[in-house]
């Protein structure tokens, strides 16, 4: 599927944009205000967001930590077989796991880079082995577990605000 054009996004898209992917509980009032807006102005803007596809959905972020120990692990894999067929065999299975939370097509030695979530040390082995060490496409992986969260977000760089031009200049 061809990749379509960046958006063209004026100032106030750009902003509104990017508070909402930092905070997309704030008001429409509240919004507004930042942005300089009317809350129903913005309320079709945000309409406008979805309906192009620029806001793919709103999720309720949980704190890992609030539910007791939480193991979070990153796995690096290479696959014996790389045709189309087993490239979207692997891709759907990891699509279906709840406790896959991403999952990368990559470049170099290692095929994908997926990001795990599990209750404890053992499931996540328990996971691992189901995942991976199972599948007879998978010529190697490598799981690498987090110590601590430096850093965890989901917000994207936004193109730069298409200003008109003055046609009178």
């Amino acid at each position: 599927m061809p990749e379509s054009p960046p958006p063209r996004l004026d100032e106030i898209d750009a902003l509104l944009l990017d508070v909402l992917q930092y905070d997309a509980e704030r008001t429409l009032h509240e919004l507004g205000e930042r942005v300089g807006l009317s809350p129903s102005a913005v309320q079709r803007r945000i309409a406008r967001y979805r309906k192009d596809g620029l806001i793919a959905r709103q999720v309720a972020v949980l704190d890992p930590h609030r539910f007791g120990p939480t193991v979070l692990a990153t796995v690096l894999v290479t696959l014996n077989q790389e045709s189309f067929e087993h490239h979207r065999v692997f891709a759907e299975r990891m699509r279906a796991e709840p406790q896959v939370q991403q999952c990368y097509r990559v470049t170099g030695p290692w095929d994908y880079v997926i990001v795990l979530a599990a209750r404890s040390m053992p499931d996540c082995g328990r996971l691992g082995d189901r995942l991976f060490k199972a599948d007879d496409n998978i010529r190697r992986y490598e799981t690498l577990v987090a110590f601590d969260t430096v850093k965890t977000s989901l917000a994207l760089p936004l193109p730069a605000p298409h200003t008109p031009r003055n046609p009178s200049r």
